[in-house]
């Protein structure tokens, strides 16, 4: 019973989480690594379970304490919702929205009680989310207003390939705007952070330039004269082993195989592209995604969280053909991270 608790959301009921939550807790591996439990409606795991045609069992719990951490058995905390048995696999809805809402709400609150050592998320659709009254951009967002956190970073992470951006969710036109200096350190030092806790040391971290060949001595912008060079001189005099600016073209190719720990995107779509690119696999004969695998670590937080770096997949919802692979190493790395967290408190 030594392995660390993690709280488990179910995701937007219309989509493929309640289905991939269902398959990783059918592996007995799964209760090897870590003692997991569902947030969420009872109901809609039933549903999920049924879907798949697996022999689980479904606790709904009130408590922690009544958690069985048990092969065989689901433990789900019960979120008061309502509407559950109105979504439909496929099509958004406040209901869907709110349910997934309630069910991170819930992961979050047990993780600062110290309830659980850490959380994972499976995929939201945002629609649904701002339908429900919740508005919010994402789980990220999500998780820094409940935590109250100001500071923090997404990081993708597949393997070799690890990316933390400068900014996300803002239009291309602002993100150049937010490429600066300080956020820059600020983000690397977050990434140098991660890469300890899965056990790298002395992390190799490759910064991009945010212009066509990192604006080749000045030819195509300004940025990495002005703000990314001298972030990267004042990393290198910190102690940290970082090199850059490298043209993204070059940084990623070389970061999936392994030359660098974890790279540092300027903004969304050039860290997302990449990732997706080498963790996503598209069967051409079948005309199904085959397997999609990378996870989403906010970093930053006084808790864990990760998440599988796929949406909610509504054109495949409801039969049973959806990739857990990403939800698997989600659970991985989250139990690391919380491993690492115990040994040191």
């Amino acid at each position: 019973m030594n392995q660390p608790k993690l709280a488990i959301t179910m995701g937007d009921p219309a989509g493929i989480g309640p289905e991939i939550v269902a398959k990783v807790l059918n592996e007995r591996a799964t209760y090897k690594k870590c003692r997991p439990l569902v947030t969420g409606d009872p109901n809609i795991l039933q549903r999920a379970v049924e879907l798949l045609g697996l022999c689980l069992k479904i606790n709904p719990i009130t408590d922690v304490s009544q958690a069985t951490f048990e092969y065989g058995t689901i433990d789900v905390y019960t979120v008061p919702t309502e509407g559950a048995d109105t979504v439909q696999f496929g099509q958004v809805s406040a209901a869907g929205g709110n349910i997934a809402f309630e069910s991170i709400r819930t992961a979050i609150e047990l993780a600062m009680k110290n309830e659980v050592d850490g959380t994972v998320t499976a995929p939201i659709n945002k629609e649904a989310l701002n339908l429900s009254g919740h508005h919010f951009s994402g789980h990220t967002e999500i998780y820094a207003h409940f935590t109250e956190t100001k500071k923090y970073a997404m990081l993708l992470a597949d393997e070799y390939l690890r990316v933390i951006h400068v900014s996300t969710h803002v239009p291309l036109r602002e993100a150049c705007d937010l490429v600066k200096k300080d956020r820059i350190i600020a983000v690397t030092q977050l990434l140098d952070d991660a890469c300890r806790q899965f056990g790298i040391e002395n992390p190799k971290i490759g910064i991009a330039g945010l212009n066509p060949h990192s604006s080749d001595g000045g030819l195509f912008g300004w940025e990495e004269e002005k703000e990314i060079v001298p972030a990267i001189e004042e990393l290198t005099g910190m102690g940290f082993n970082v090199s850059g600016p490298v043209p993204p073209d070059t940084l990623f190719a070389k970061a999936k195989c392994g030359f660098y720990d974890g790279c540092v995107a300027m903004y969304h779509d050039q860290g997302h592209i990449p990732f997706k690119v080498v963790g996503f696999n598209w069967n051409r004969e079948t005309g199904k995604m085959e397997s999609v695998q990378g996870v989403n670590i906010t970093l930053g937080l006084p808790i864990i969280r990760v998440s599988v770096d796929h949406g909610t997949a509504f054109d495949v919802a409801g039969k049973g053909i959806a990739s857990a692979d990403a939800m698997l190493l989600s659970i991985d790395y989250a139990t690391r991270m919380a491993q690492n967290r115990l040994k040191k408190a």
